[in-house]
């Protein structure tokens, strides 16, 4: 049953055919669990007037597009207030990279998988856009295709009928890259790194300062961690 629904799910994109995202490295030098890569944002830093990170997110990924009515949003930002103190504050929400993904967890085909290094992905060939994976996600990170797409980019391979959502643009990072979001931030309270790694900059920063987990009760474990909220 699994194998009809994965053929299915290669004929929902025609002409769409996925590039493997890890096949950015040699193959001797695949996803390792001895790293785990996440983002850190800071609240603080986090102008409520800028985009910049949800533009370069766009950029990076080809989700717009003049040819139509509407565009995917793997990042985007969420405007809060603290009705005790009048505090508003402004931040960016995507995919969370959990340890343990709901999204994974309900995905009849496997097309939602987990790297080895925690990033969570979706694999257009065996996706069959059931969408169970978009009711799973509590932070509302995952979007459907619904119309045809002529504007793909080669590192980014997308389809009508499939899922998707923030990829921590791995493609950047199996290139020895960050992904476009932190890279653009001009306040640089987007951080990305090694959550595993003691000695980088966002495990340090995590040390130093409170930081929370959005929907820490689920018990998901995001790769995401927020300071100042």
């Amino acid at each position: 049953m699994i194998g009809g629904a994965a053929a299915l799910g290669a004929l929902i994109a025609p002409g769409v055919r996925l590039v493997e995202v890890a096949a950015a490295r040699p193959a001797s030098e695949g996803a390792s669990s001895k790293v785990r890569w996440g983002l850190l944002i800071d609240a603080n830093r986090c102008s409520p007037d800028c985009k910049e990170c949800v533009l370069a997110c766009e950029q990076e990924n080809g989700l717009k597009s003049p040819t139509r009515s509407t565009d995917a949003q793997w990042i985007r930002k969420v405007d809060l207030k603290d009705l005790k103190s009048g505090r508003a504050l402004s931040v960016p929400v995507m995919c969370q990279h959990c340890a343990e993904p709901p999204c994974v967890d309900v995905c009849p085909t496997g097309a939602s998988f987990k790297r080895a290094d925690g990033i969570v992905l979706v694999d257009r060939h065996t996706c069959i856009g059931c969408r169970y994976c978009v009711m799973a996600c509590p932070y509302k990170a995952r979007s459907f295709v619904h119309e045809p797409l002529t504007t793909q980019k080669a590192d980014v391979p997308r389809g009508k009928g499939c899922v998707e959502s923030c990829t921590l643009c791995v493609h950047r990072i199996d290139r020895g890259d960050g992904p476009a979001c932190a890279k653009a931030c001009p306040t640089q309270a987007i951080v990305f790194g090694d959550l595993n790694d003691p000695d980088s900059e966002i495990t340090r920063r995590v040390r130093e300062v409170r930081t929370v987990q959005l929907r820490a009760d689920l018990k998901v474990d995001p790769g995401v961690r927020y300071a100042g909220l």
